[in-house]
């Protein structure tokens, strides 16, 4: 169902990226949403595995589609990202190939898409990723810091609030990311359902 080259490409890029982020951002980088769909849809391209390609699509489509329109309407303003997601993209303090390789967030939506339509989609994959998604925000919340802001669970984009308690934001957090889950599982099973492609 998915093509040999597209798994060795894909393996190719990951195994690149991994060193390469590792080196620039240390390993609790990998916490962050995208970094777990990036590798959680290679793991899902390699074994077919219509469950977690699905997951990692309810994990972070809406997420990423976030990401790109940034991305693009910073490019079209000439500097200044709107929602202040992209803004790592233009700091020069990161090595330029880590910021080149960030550019993944552009295909990560539309290959899960993909992937999901190639395998088909499995509706109990909002079901299991809930509370994996959650896991790991506990753990994020737990293992990382305010000035780092992994999956923003200190405060909106890269600063950490100041208005509320942690732990009352943190709860924001978790209700906005599964509020976000629920509603991409909607949209996939209601869309796909139509072409018979859930299973």
């Amino acid at each position: 169902m998915i093509p040999l080259w597209f798994k060795l490409s894909y393996l190719l890029f990951v195994a690149a990226l991994i060193p390469a982020y590792t080196l620039e951002h240390g390993l609790v980088n990998f916490l962050w949403f995208s970094n777990v769909a990036l590798i959680g849809g290679l793991l899902a391209a390699w074994l077919e595995s219509r469950r977690l390609a699905s997951m990692m699509a309810v994990a972070v489509a809406l997420l990423e589609m976030a990401w790109v329109f940034d991305f693009l309407l910073s490019l079209a303003l000439a500097g200044p990202t709107p929602l202040g997601i992209v803004d790592y993209m233009y700091d020069p303090d990161i090595a330029l190939h880590v910021r080149l390789l960030s550019l993944y967030h552009l295909l990560l939506p539309f290959v899960l898409f993909w992937m999901v339509w190639r395998l088909g989609y499995d509706r109990m994959a909002w079901r299991v990723w809930v509370p994996t998604g959650c896991a790991i925000l506990v753990v994020t919340f737990v293992i990382s810091t305010p000035e780092r802001n992994i999956n923003w669970v200190w405060g909106p984009g890269g600063q950490a609030q100041d208005w509320t308690s942690p732990y009352a934001w943190f709860g924001i957090v978790v209700l906005v990311c599964v509020s976000a889950w629920w509603l991409t599982h909607r949209v996939l099973l209601v869309v796909l359902r139509s072409f018979g492609r859930v299973g």
